[in-house]
């Protein structure tokens, strides 16, 4: 799992420096998208399903919304950078990179070993929590009873994604 969320982040990385060097807007705008999703796959790997959701639908959202904007303006980025200033900045995110991932190393020997979690946080919610919340579910009864300003806060961003998007095609449309 550590090997797959490892490449996944090198991915992402390389979609992102690809997106801050890219001349066409429209690719950078799908490069930018190369993250969001790579973040959503990195979501479901470690088993967080109800981030995951949140994350396609603003990141589906806001590609929409770029790639609109993008076809409605210049395609082409006016403006571009000094021919030296290009290596400087692919030699510093390379260096930034090395030093990430060092600091990422350091801190996953320090967890604990995959699929071993300590229950210090999670035994208060497992133990008795089928009388404390009446539900046979132990997952629904987490979700809804201890963690209900979470998703209502989650179900809030969703919505208020919906309701942007919306507005915004409404919008443009009455042009």
């Amino acid at each position: 799992m550590e090997i797959a969320i490892s490449i996944i982040t090198v991915l992402m990385i390389i979609g992102a420096l690809y997106a801050i060097h890219a001349r066409d807007l429209l690719s950078a705008v799908i490069a930018c998208g190369i993250v969001g999703y790579g973040l959503v796959i990195c979501f479901l790997l470690l088993k967080a399903p109800d981030l995951a959701i949140v994350q396609i639908v603003v990141e589906t959202i806001t590609l929409i919304i770029m790639v609109a904007v993008v076809l409605d303006s210049s395609r082409e980025e006016k403006f571009s950078k000094p021919d030296g200033q290009g290596y400087i900045s692919i030699i510093t995110s390379i260096l930034l990179i090395v030093v990430l991932f060092y600091f990422f190393k350091l801190s996953v020997e320090t967890l604990d070993a995959f699929g071993s979690g300590s229950l210090r946080m999670a035994a208060p919610y497992i133990e008795g929590a089928t009388d404390k919340t009446g539900s046979a579910n132990l997952v629904t009864g987490v979700v809804f009873d201890f963690r209900g300003y979470d998703t209502m806060g989650e179900a809030t961003v969703l919505v208020t994604a919906v309701l942007g998007v919306l507005t915004i095609l409404r919008i443009k449309g009455k042009k």
